[in-house]
């Protein structure tokens, strides 16, 4: 059996409705997609949001993640309470310009028991790609997919970055 229920969560720049196409295309794929809005405000601070869109009773049966903001909330809820996987689309490991901070952003990483996604821009400004193979390492059980020249965000290599979820998505329990 595999996972089919996924939620997803937008960036901090981003509203609900950017993530629409992906939302359509993983459907297409034969999953079921909740999006998750989150407010405007720190990481921590919006956790709460998200893990009342996703009771802990559904949550161990579901994928939760999301693009950059909404993937590092989702990375922070998982860190305390597993869900069956999680999708990291375009994670944010550091402002741009300010790489030191990764290890902060990734700390919580070894807390991470689920099956973990990392979907990423070898160009993106908010994860150096060397410190984003450095800190997958840090996830006990994570697959890292990248694109050349890619930046912050999925838009160009968006159903193949929806080929690669929904294919791991069906290899989950």
């Amino acid at each position: 059996m595999s996972v089919r229920r996924v939620y997803l969560a937008p960036g901090a720049s981003g509203s609900i409705e950017r993530l629409h196409p992906h939302r359509d295309g993983l459907v297409r794929r034969g999953l079921e997609v909740e999006l998750v809005p989150l407010p405007r405000s720190a990481a921590e601070r919006a956790v709460p949001v998200y893990r009342e869109a996703v009771p802990e009773a559904v949550r161990s049966s579901a994928a939760i993640g999301g693009h950059s903001f909404g993937g590092r909330v989702a990375s922070l809820l998982s860190a305390e309470s597993a869900p069956a996987a999680l999708v990291l689309l375009s994670y944010p490991l550091h402002a741009p310009g300010r790489s030191e901070a990764w290890r902060v952003r990734t700390a919580h990483f070894e807390r991470i028991s689920c099956p973990v996604l990392l979907l990423s821009g070898e160009s993106d400004p908010f994860a150096r790609i060397d410190l984003l193979r450095r800190a997958v390492t840090r996830l006990p059980d994570a697959t890292l997919r990248t694109w050349p020249r890619l930046g912050h965000g999925l838009g160009p290599v968006l159903e193949e970055a929806l080929d690669a979820v929904a294919g791991f998505l069906a290899t989950r329990t």
